[in-house]
């Protein structure tokens, strides 16, 4: 079973969700489903999907041994097929879209291979399987970013604006954004401390995105995108300084 939870900040969300659930925090996976800032007439909040996919250990852990494995094995099943699916493309367009990846992968002169990650309304995500994915993800992830631009740009070419493809390999976006939003508390704590502004390296719009929102309720620090482009710079800044 998957559960939502809201909250005005991405931690206050989390912490409902481990109260309502009875659960630590490291007992369940988060996904981020929609972010609000706060402004003059809305108030901000975070939306979060919690996928328990610790939650059917721990309610059979009194069970005898046996038992146990056979049921965690089948929720295992049940969880997997809810969050990501059928691994194979189902569409002719998720065939074309596997098959552009693979190809374009091929011709850099490496070799991977392409599954379904989730389908969701307008949103697709692809995952790569591949012995050089440190070099397709590249530094900071741009690698990654550049190869999903291009495979949106033939997504469109194929009349399919409406939907985003995202990319990824080696959960490297979870993983980025776990850094981000580390890095976003760690530069707040530095901003209130100092009473200064501290600007960002340059990110592409969803790693800025993970910033604004994890800063978005602490009262007294502010965030802005900076520059032009496809990478801009996040500054953090003291409230008050403007």
């Amino acid at each position: 079973m998957i559960y939502e939870f809201e909250g005005r900040t991405e931690k206050e969300a989390i912490d409902r969700a481990a109260e309502e659930l009875g659960l630590q925090k490291d007992d369940f996976d988060v996904e981020i489903l929609e972010t609000q800032r706060s402004g003059f007439f809305k108030k901000g909040y975070v939306k979060i999907q919690v996928h328990p996919n610790r939650l059917e250990r721990s309610a059979e852990a009194d069970e005898d041994e046996e038992d146990s494995k056979a049921r965690a094995a089948h929720g295992k099943r049940q969880i997997n097929q809810s969050m990501f699916g059928d691994p194979e493309p189902k569409t002719e367009f998720e065939k074309q879209i596997i098959e552009f990846m693979e190809k374009l992968i091929e011709k850099m002169g490496y070799s991977g291979k392409v599954k379904i990650l989730f389908r969701e309304p307008h949103k697709i995500g692809l995952k790569i399987n591949s012995e050089n994915s440190s070099i397709l993800i590249g530094k900071k992830g741009k690698n990654l970013d550049a190869l999903q631009l291009l495979v949106n740009s033939y997504a469109g070419r194929r009349g399919r604006e409406d939907i985003r493809v995202i990319l990824d390999s080696e959960n490297y976006r979870i993983r980025r954004e776990e850094s981000l939003v580390r890095l976003a508390y760690t530069v707040a704590d530095r901003v209130r401390e100092n009473r200064a502004s501290i600007l960002l390296e340059p990110m592409n719009p969803f790693d800025r995105r993970i910033v604004h929102t994890t800063l978005n309720d602490i009262a007294d620090v502010e965030t802005k995108s900076e520059g032009e482009g496809l990478y801009k710079q996040v500054r953090v800044f003291y409230r008050g300084m403007r």
